[in-house]
């Protein structure tokens, strides 16, 4: 990506770049899910995709949203990990869920295993966000900032 690209993408308000760097990093996980399928269970490739996104999605959302946090790099990454851990648990549930609906409703077992995985994605989403945003990359004041000797 051009240095110009990458400038504009800076630009962009915060939450729009969280969209992006989100939207990339979920659709990465999504994308690598159907590969995944081809050489293990579902659930086993969904919990593996969301790793390769989760990893995907700490870089951007470092690089590119939350750049200017003042927080050791090693505790950004021990939250992103706990927070993504957690919605990662949730996704796998949602989607095994949706899955058996969508089965139980006669969808194509391909067809409705993108669906599943999608739509869990898209609910994982909004705890990364809030996990992210009060965690993660949480601005937080040292103790000189505070006032606290």
């Amino acid at each position: 990506m051009s240095g110009t690209m990458l400038g504009l993408l800076r630009e962009l308000p915060r939450p729009l770049r969280f969209l992006l760097a989100g939207g990339s990093a979920a659709a990465i996980n999504w994308l690598v899910r159907f590969p995944l399928s081809e050489v293990m269970p579902f659930l086993a490739a969904v919990l593996v995709a969301a790793v390769i996104g989760m990893l995907v999605g700490f870089v951007l959302y470092r690089h590119f949203v939350f750049a200017a946090s003042r927080r050791p790099l090693m505790l950004e990454a021990r939250d992103f990990f706990i927070v993504n851990l957690v919605s990662s648990v949730v996704v796998a549930l949602i989607a095994a869920g949706l899955l058996a609906l969508a089965l139980r409703f006669g969808m194509a077992a391909k067809l409705a295993e993108a669906v599943a995985h999608a739509a869990a994605i898209g609910l994982g989403a909004v705890l990364n966000y809030f996990g992210h945003s009060l965690a993660t990359f949480a601005p937080r004041l040292d103790m000189r900032e505070r006032g606290t000797p």
